[in-house]
């Protein structure tokens, strides 16, 4: 097969590229220039579609031995990933841009662009485990390394888009991975990963929006309503935080006080008791299926994080746009705007959006 090789400049998406030639695919590498004005150098372990990123991803296919271009698809990453991380956080809501890039950009336009040039799939180094199922779909599974499984930021792929996907790592750990780097004379065996939000190299997500936003003052209350004090903007906020509040006075148990809501029009952000966090059921709209779609009803696990626990629920398909989902396991931090991926075992069955949460009854009781 002709496959594209998407090469961030990491090491994981290298040894995928020398991999997928390995197995005899005719491999050209590909960076994506995601950036519109990018950094000329990445700070350690922060950010990522540098200069030197794209300067190490040129390396890896020189040594590899394989073509290698750049492909400009910052206007598409600007339009469909940054313009609605903004979007989604002036609304109150918290999305995972990750999977955005992935549903919009990796597996879309990049799928696209390759099928439209003549390449039969794309190859990355995302961990996470394809099979043929008996029935010929092909289902997408959790990485043999759970603690690098991507399959979370994967939950938003299509059978379509799965059948033209290489992930070569997923049997493998990192730090088989990084060996075998060094053993092909790759630069980037020892370059660390690349974390937090890829266009916020600095992780100061607040500040960030801060500055797209401007101030939009608005007020921190408990639960009761009294008014603790004045804040810049509710998109500084999400559901669950508890550092940054700067409240200044204890609440009346001395407990420690959480996030529970976001009232985006009025700017209201409402902080109480870590209990009143617990949810037991969940609302997702935008459902995405890896495979069919289930017909009623699922007993199964959901993942609500990228790094956050299997929770056991039953997931009921309302109509092609809604899903509710009962947790069987209450979950704490949940928020609008994140991914509910779901799960049959370690198989991704797909994912949806979360657009409300249910307190637990003994709370809203």
């Amino acid at each position: 097969m002709r496959i594209i090789a998407a090469m961030s400049g990491g090491v994981d998406s290298a040894v995928a590229a020398a991999r997928a030639v390995d197995a005899g695919h005719d491999v050209t590498g590909v960076h994506l220039a995601l950036s519109r004005n990018p950094r000329s150098y990445r700070s350690g372990a922060r950010g990522c579609c540098s200069i030197e990123d794209a300067g190490d991803a040129r390396r890896a296919a020189d040594a590899i031995g394989i073509p290698f271009y750049v492909w400009d698809m910052s206007d598409e990453f600007a339009d469909e990933v940054v313009e609605d991380f903004i979007a989604e956080y002036t609304a109150g809501r918290t999305p995972n841009p990750c999977l955005r890039c992935n549903e919009k950009i990796k597996f879309a336009a990049v799928l696209d662009r390759a099928l439209a040039l003549g390449f039969d799939a794309v190859a990355t180094g995302h961990y996470a485990q394809l099979r043929t199922g008996e029935d010929g779909t092909i289902e997408m599974h959790r990485a043999l390394d759970q603690g690098k499984d991507q399959s979370y930021v994967l939950g938003v792929l299509t059978q379509e888009q799965l059948k033209r996907s290489l992930f070569p790592l997923g049997g493998d750990t990192k730090d088989t991975v990084r060996a075998e780097a060094e053993r092909r004379g790759l630069q980037v065996a020892h370059k660390p990963d690349s974390h937090d939000i890829c266009f916020i190299a600095d992780g100061d997500n607040a500040g960030w929006l801060s500055e797209k936003l401007g101030p939009r003052p608005g007020q921190i209350v408990d639960e009761d309503g009294r008014v603790l004090r004045e804040h810049d903007g509710a998109y500084q906020f999400t559901i669950g935080q508890r550092r940054g509040l700067r409240l200044g006075v204890p609440a009346d148990d001395g407990k420690p006080r959480f996030v529970l809501d976001i009232e985006p029009v009025s700017g209201t952000v409402t902080v109480g008791p870590r209990e009143h966090l617990l949810v037991d059921a969940l609302e997702c709209v935008r459902p995405l299926w890896c495979g069919t779609a289930p017909m009623d009803t699922l007993e199964c696990t959901v993942q609500l994080r990228a790094h956050g626990a299997e929770h056991r629920a039953r997931v009921t398909v309302l109509d092609d746009e809604r899903l509710r989902v009962d947790l069987l396991d209450p979950a704490d931090g949940i928020a609008p705007g994140q991914a509910c991926v779901i799960y049959d075992g370690t198989r991704v069955v797909g994912s949806g959006t979360i657009s409300r949460t249910e307190r637990i009854a003994t709370v809203r009781s």
